[in-house]
């Protein structure tokens, strides 16, 4: 047995699932002070092959004891909570101050005020408040379990069915079933902690250095309101060198916009979701080439085992469905993303000098790819980066300055309404195409009326009729000049 008794576990857990994730894994139950003896107690976990059916099933209920806390569902909630905190806490957390939470306070307040003027939506209800990191991450959670959650659970299901299936094939013997099928939920439980640990890693690095609570595009806040983080906001304007007055305005009006986005448009959050639950619902195992991988490998070597689980045999498979439910995702992010770009050059123009430098600047950090991508890239490789905010800034200028505020506020009245992704490939013939549809539409419509009524060509025969009853009536008229005069 290794000094470290920390050691045995890691060694487990890279062999099911990489180095990375069980240095991760390893990192975390040192640093939430689990005792050591308690791991030291499963020993000849080197060899899974060759543990009896007795030893798989108390390293079962000893490794789901070890990681036990998550309250319900494949994920292991709790520890990665534990660890997003502790990593938001790593550069410092500072404790909001009274000078701090007035400072938001106002600058959110300064916010609503210049966007009443390039915005019918009315501000959002909800306090206007100042968060630390470790506020950011507690009052965000909820919302990132909402949204991550159907992802995690499809993953980690899909993962241990297939794995459950194959080594159920592979054994050659009742006994040698049932100590595979232990192994199985062995490692299904290790998923779940695995994906808690990605994810609270992954949320604990939002947390520090996100500005706002609508800083990622996505609503992570149950309640309406506005919310910035003053020490990421110091750090963020000391990073461009800029005034940092200037930068807790500028944010503050992007969040504020956002926040009035989302509380009046109260489908938008619930279609961002179904788009995350429609991707989950896609994730698939190819068993065919998990079994065609498993066939390769010795059971008997953990070195292969090792190899096989790093190569991504297990990775899940795109499929149409889920390409268009991220379709779907980046298209609303997108249009999100440039309504508040919009939204928020219009309020900022007549008040602060750096808006248009500050826009540039949140524009590249978006481009070089923002938090929220690292989140979901770390969970299952799920990239979401709206790639078409450009377009999308562009369709909302446009909207705005042909149609004016209001009307173009209305898209976002209905999903049906709202630009779709092939509209936005083309944001400079959006109302062309959008008024030649209507048109269609309603000569449609007149046509299915006049269907039903029975008038159907009624109008155009009776038009005709009248074109030639009036020639033969001017041709009856006194003085009318004969068709030929061989008749006079």
């Amino acid at each position: 047995m290794s000094a470290d008794p920390f050691d045995e576990i890691e060694q487990l857990l890279a062999a099911m699932f990489g180095p990375q994730m069980a240095a991760d894994a390893v990192g975390a139950l040192r640093a939430s002070g689990v005792d050591p003896e308690q791991l030291a107690r499963i020993s000849g976990m080197g060899d899974l092959s060759r543990l009896t059916p007795a030893q798989l099933s108390g390293l079962q209920a000893q490794m789901q004891g070890l990681f036990a806390g998550a309250a319900s569902g494949t994920v292991n909630w709790s520890m990665g909570q534990d660890l997003a905190l502790r990593t938001a806490r790593g550069d410092g957390d500072p404790v909001i101050t009274a000078a701090d939470a007035e400072q938001t306070s106002k600058a959110l307040a300064v916010a609503d005020l210049w966007l009443d003027a390039a915005t019918d939506f009315m501000p959002a209800p909800g306090p206007r408040e100042a968060w630390s990191r470790s506020q950011w991450v507690e009052r965000t959670l909820p919302v990132w379990k909402d949204v991550c959650a159907p992802v995690a659970d499809a993953a980690t299901g899909a993962l241990g069915d297939a794995l459950q299936h194959q080594i159920t094939r592979l054994a050659d013997s009742e006994a040698a079933s049932a100590q595979m099928g232990a192994l199985g939920n062995v490692m299904r439980s290790m998923a779940g902690t695995a994906f808690g640990l990605q994810l609270g890693q992954a949320i604990g690095e939002l947390g520090r250095q996100a500005v706002a609570a609508t800083d990622v595009g996505l609503p992570l806040t149950r309640e309406p309101g506005t919310a910035l983080v003053p020490a990421n906001v110091t750090a963020f304007a000391a990073e461009l060198e800029a005034d940092a007055d200037q930068v807790r305005l500028f944010l503050a009006v992007r969040e504020a916009a956002a926040a009035r986005l989302y509380a009046h448009v109260p489908w938008l959050r619930s279609q961002l979701l179904a788009a995350v639950e429609a991707y989950a619902r896609g994730i698939v195992i190819d068993v065919d080439a998990v079994e065609q991988a498993v066939a390769q490998v010795d059971p008997n070597d953990p070195e292969a085992i090792r190899r096989a689980l790093e190569s991504g045999m297990f990775a899940p498979q795109e499929t149409g469905a889920q390409k268009e439910a991220l379709e779907h995702l980046e298209t609303l992010l997108a249009l999100v993303e440039g309504w508040v770009e919009v939204v928020s050059a219009r309020a900022l123009a007549p008040h602060l000098p750096l808006a248009v430098a500050l826009r540039e600047m949140v524009r590249r950090r978006r481009i070089q790819g923002g938090p929220a991508e690292q989140v979901f890239a770390r969970l299952i490789g799920m990239e979401f980066r709206p790639r078409r905010v450009h377009e999308a800034a562009r369709l909302w200028e446009r909207l705005g300055a042909e149609l004016g505020d209001a009307e173009r506020d209305a898209f976002w009245r209905h999903p049906d309404v709202v630009p779709t992704a092939a509209e936005l490939a083309n944001p400079d013939d959006f109302l062309t195409m959008r008024r030649a549809a209507q048109d269609m539409d309603a000569e449609m419509d007149a046509d299915l009326a006049s269907l039903l009524d029975g008038t159907l060509g009624y109008a155009a025969g009776a038009k005709d009729a009248d074109a030639g009853g009036g020639a033969a009536r001017e041709a009856d008229e006194p003085g009318a000049a004969p068709e030929d005069e061989s008749e006079q």
